[in-house]
């Protein structure tokens, strides 16, 4: 009996249609037979794609949610129904012939000749500062380069690779086979040559005939103003070399941030929060709030409440396009808490007891006004009447 299609693709029953499509990606970059050589990894893949195209499609989902597999899988218990479909259609056939014979489509698919070469990866950290205003940052990591000694080719030097002989160069060869279909024909890539088209009689001392090196690189990348945590940038061509006439693969660079100790980031804004003794917040005061650009004055007018957010203009982080370039920065926010003291010297407490008598004891409540969640949550909708 096939397993829920939920639980191949590891999502809830309520999961949106982006949901199923993102864990369908996922599942196929793990589990596709020219990536993933585990025995299961072809069944699975299959189970895989099995799954998506019926809860991708809402009508089909819709059937499956209410009548199992029986919704959506024809009489003999294949998916889809009528014609050839009785079978699994004849492109499952066609997969299950190939099966049989050791070999996979993917085989008659594999790309021939020189393959390029593979992406790399490496992470950069950078501080909080660094994120916003960018930073020139000098990487370090290992990749495959052409063989200084035989140019990437392999070959000793004063020669030269040569045609292979069992697949006459094409980097594939064809095995017939008889089938009550009558012959088909499997496709692989040359065993010999390992899909290349050529083979190497006498190889290279250096890299033994691999044509390339593993070797330490170092490269200067520029980190651009308004990274966040996770970006990556791609450096086209500064992967592995490809083979001979392939092309190189590249790199990525991910970029953490470091937290710092007193800003925090929500999308293109600064958050600051600061304490102001009572005093501050009744009569008010010129206080100066440190900004990543430098210290600036923020006047804190009289009656300033606990939880009041002030927007100080073009101090936040750099907007980052998707071509790396800026289109202005955002705010920083100063969120204000005022600070009740657990300890008074004598001296305040005769001065608070004298204010207590002035303002009385009469409790008040409210009726109707923002609590402190909700001037929040307009501040930052920009609703702040």
């Amino acid at each position: 009996m096939a397993r829920d299609y939920y639980e191949v693709l590891g999502v809830q029953r309520t999961a949106s249609k982006d949901d199923i499509k993102k864990a369908f990606r996922q599942l196929a970059r793990q589990l596709h037979p020219d990536v993933n050589k585990a025995p299961d990894a072809e069944a699975r893949f299959k189970e895989a794609n099995e799954a998506y195209e019926v809860l991708s499609d809402d009508e089909k989902r819709a059937r499956y949610d209410r009548f199992g597999a029986a919704g959506v899988n024809g009489p003999t218990g294949f998916p889809g129904a009528g014609g050839a479909a009785g079978f699994g259609g004849f492109e499952e056939i066609f997969e299950e012939f190939f099966n049989s014979f050791g070999g996979s489509r993917s085989n008659a698919s594999r790309r021939r000749g020189p393959r390029p070469g593979a992406d790399r990866r490496v992470d950069v950290t950078v501080t909080f500062e660094e994120s916003i205003f960018g930073v020139d940052r000098e990487v370090e990591f290992e990749r495959l380069q052409a063989c200084e000694t035989c140019g990437g080719s392999g070959a000793a030097a004063g020669t030269q690779p040569v045609r292979c002989q069992q697949c006459n160069g094409s980097g594939e060869v064809r095995q017939v086979q008889q089938t009550f279909l009558g012959p088909m024909v499997q496709v692989g890539t040359c065993p010999r040559c390992n899909g290349r088209g050529e083979t190497i009689a006498t190889p290279c001392n250096t890299c033994r005939g691999a044509g390339r090196m593993r070797v330490k690189a170092e490269l200067e990348v520029q980190i651009p103003p308004g990274v966040r945590e996770g970006l990556q940038i791609q450096l086209r061509g500064q992967g592995d070399a490809g083979e001979t006439g392939a092309p190189a693969g590249n790199l990525f660079v991910v970029v953490h941030v470091e937290e710092h100790e007193y800003f925090k980031r929500h999308d293109n804004d600064i958050i600051l929060d600061i304490n102001i003794n009572v005093a501050q917040a009744a009569l008010g005061d010129k206080i100066v709030v440190p900004t990543v650009d430098g210290d600036v004055e923020l006047i804190v007018p009289p009656g300033t409440q606990n939880g009041k957010s002030f927007r100080l203009r073009g101090k936040g982080v750099p907007r980052l396009r998707t071509d790396g370039s800026n289109s202005g920065r955002g705010d920083q926010l100063v969120n204000i808490a005022v600070e009740i003291p657990n300890k008074l010297s004598e001296e305040q407490r005769e001065l608070f007891e004298k204010l207590a008598e002035t303002m009385g004891g009469a409790v008040t409540p409210q009726k109707g006004n923002k609590g402190l969640f909700d001037k929040v949550v307009d501040f930052f909708s920009g609703d702040q009447g």
